[in-house]
């Protein structure tokens, strides 16, 4: 009888350790669910057997990545914003100096993203703290790295690739980029690559706001600040 071989690419997409696939889709759904959620729910979403879910969701609980309601459903535990904290510590605790700065200037929410895959994850958030009004902006929110500003700053920080979007290459030549309702609808932001000493872009520095701007001079000031925190790393 014929043995069939794995291709390779089966090979790479087949998760090394099928047991911790299943528990870090468990805490993704959670996490990203904006109601905590009953183990019914959660075994219906992830596709698996309410008794293997009930014991990965016990397990997240045990190490306090995931915390119960008085309804006994599910949402995330305070165990996350610990391991967030050590999250780029160095790099996040030079991006809050300018970042503060940042959003004293112009009055609006400044927050650091990287970049993790394909996705753009904002890692620190600093609110300006003299503004009448500004948009709250959260740690953790993550989209597609080839959308919005921050992802846009990010992949202009890189080398250019076959296919990326014109609005790219345009943030190389300018140093910053800008989008409209493209991760949060009704609401803008201007971003611009983070770049250290060896030329390697580490993060983006984004400001997010409602309503018009000179985008000029807000991508201008948002460089800035980008640059200087880059010639810190």
């Amino acid at each position: 009888m014929a043995t069939v071989v794995p291709s390779a690419a089966a090979q790479i997409t087949r998760p090394a350790s099928q047991t911790l696939d299943r528990g870090l889709r468990v805490l993704e759904l959670v996490t990203e669910s904006v109601e905590p959620l009953s183990v019914a729910e959660v075994a219906r979403d992830v596709g698996m057997h309410r008794s293997v879910t009930y014991r990965m969701l016990r397990t997240l609980e045990d190490h306090g990545l995931l915390s119960r309601d008085s309804q006994g459903r599910y949402q995330p535990g305070a165990g996350l914003a610990v391991l967030a904290g050590r999250f780029t510590p160095a790099l996040r605790a030079l991006a809050s100096r300018h970042l503060l700065s940042l959003a004293v200037t112009t009055d609006k929410t400044a927050f650091l993203v990287v970049r993790h895959g394909d996705e753009a994850v904002t890692v620190e958030v600093v609110e300006p703290p003299a503004a009448a009004a500004h948009v709250s902006y959260r740690p953790g929110l993550r989209h597609p790295v080839d959308h919005g500003a921050p992802g846009l700053a990010l992949l202009a920080g890189e080398a250019p690739i076959s296919g990326e979007r014109p609005e790219v290459g345009q943030a190389r030549i300018d140093g910053w980029a800008c989008s409209a309702s493209e991760v949060i609808m009704g609401f803008r932001a201007v971003s611009a690559p983070v770049l250290d000493s060896q030329g390697v872009c580490r993060a983006a520095v984004s400001v997010v706001f409602a309503g018009p701007t000179d985008l000029a001079s807000l991508g201008a000031t948002v460089k800035k600040h980008a640059d200087a925190l880059g010639s810190e790393l």
